[in-house]
């Protein structure tokens, strides 16, 4: 087998393929393009997206060049797949503005000193702005059959649940598969990659090029991810993992790894580091906490850099360790004149650590909210001044969540 495909399944990447077997004999003879597609409907990207990125840098790491397709275009539309209503639509401005900023982070993720492995980004609303309508249904729409559209798992699941799926929506999976057809013309792309939710949409995209140019084309995907807990990845209690520092600190997201499910670390140690399968073996009957902070620390350093993996174990270890504030640690800044009037409830929703104020006096009457590493007791306790050491105090909920509150 060839040497991606074979690490690709090592890792446990490996969902379906269109056709391995061939894929394989021509990965031996040459080096390929190969796409992946992010749609803009956020700012940032989360870990749910981050297999995905793991994709691209393992085709860089065996000579590929990836293609990263940001979806202007389609985002306008919004994909029905793994979806039981439809997509708000974004103004033109927002997603424009989400796509600079998912290339920013993209770009931290892949290497681009090497001109033959380098990213090449595109945006699929440039060839979908211009689209004619009676001339695209003649020339693309008559290789699609309405028949065969029903029986994709986004459609039917849709339909089967009696809920409403608009005529924009439906037409979703023939703009990806026209993605496909513009970059094989375009860029000699021959491999698109996806999660399997998207197995679908990726098959009409090579059976269209098929038709259309007699182009051989392939299909790769990877298997949808859920943690051992049953929740879907990149989604917590607290909210999503973002991939961005400004709506997630690195310090916080060294946590999220730190505090995965025991069942969870050794799989996450192969989908999402850059550890050899031979160095994961050797490490694999290792104390459990210590591979967590394995984990922790190389997938920050992939996305933060080491600096800031390094200064979030090093205020991990000082938060739980020695009950002290590490440099890391995230912040709120408090004006002083709120100070006095407000209440340990109000703080910590302030604060962001909790949102709902029953589940705040639950936690207070568990003795499971601290400040300054004292238990609170009392919900109708008034944070004054003196409890501020140096204008700062250490907030904390059980025994993972924990800030800074500033007064400024």
């Amino acid at each position: 087998m060839n040497k991606f495909l074979k690490e690709f399944k090592d890792r446990g990447f490996f969902y379906q393929c269109t056709d391995d077997y061939e894929l394989s004999a021509l990965l031996d003879k040459k080096t390929i393009k190969a796409y992946i597609g992010f749609d803009c409907t956020a700012e940032s990207l989360h870990v749910g997206s981050l297999l995905q990125i793991m994709c691209l840098r393992l085709l860089q790491k065996h000579g590929h060049q990836p293609i990263v397709l940001l979806g202007g275009g389609t985002t306008r539309i919004g994909d029905p797949s793994g979806k039981d209503k439809t997509r708000k639509i974004l103004s033109e401005k927002e997603i424009e503005k989400n796509s600079k900023n998912i290339r920013k982070i993209l770009e931290k993720f892949l290497e681009s000193n090497n001109k033959n492995t380098k990213p090449i980004f595109v945006n699929n609303f440039e060839w979908l702005k211009n689209l004619k309508y009676i001339s695209f249904l003649r020339d693309i729409g008559k290789h699609f059959t309405i028949n065969k559209m029903l029986t994709f798992e986004s459609v039917k699941t849709r339909l089967e649940r009696e809920q409403s799926l608009s005529y924009m929506e439906f037409n979703y999976m023939i703009l990806q598969a026209y993605d496909f057809l513009e970059l094989n013309k375009k860029e000699n792309c021959v491999l698109q990659v996806g999660g399997s939710d998207q197995w679908g949409n990726i098959v009409n995209g090579v059976e269209l090029i098929k038709r259309y140019s007699n182009n051989q084309v392939y299909g790769l995907t990877t298997p949808l991810i859920t943690l051992a807990s049953g929740a879907k990845m990149g989604k917590t209690e607290t909210g999503a993992i973002w991939l961005d520092k400004k709506f997630l600190s690195p310090y916080e997201y060294w946590q999220f790894w730190r505090n995965v499910d025991d069942r969870d670390v050794y799989k996450f140690l192969k989908f999402f580091t850059d550890l050899s399968i031979e160095n994961l073996e050797k490490i694999k009957d290792e104390d459990i906490n210590k591979q967590k902070i394995i984990l922790a620390n190389e997938t920050t350093s992939m996305l933060h850099g080491k600096n800031e993996a390094k200064k979030s174990e090093e205020t991990a270890k000082k938060t739980f360790s020695e009950n002290s504030l590490g440099t890391a640690l995230p912040s709120i800044s408090v004006n002083k004149n709120q100070i006095d009037n407000l209440n340990i409830v109000d703080l910590i929703i302030l604060s962001k650590l909790e949102k709902s104020k029953s589940e705040i006096r639950r936690l207070i009457k568990g003795n499971g909210v601290k400040i300054n590493n004292q238990t609170v007791n009392d919900e109708k306790l008034i944070i004054s001044k003196n409890f501020f050491q140096k204008n700062m105090v250490k907030l904390s909920l059980g025994k993972k969540r924990h800030i800074k509150v500033e007064l400024i």
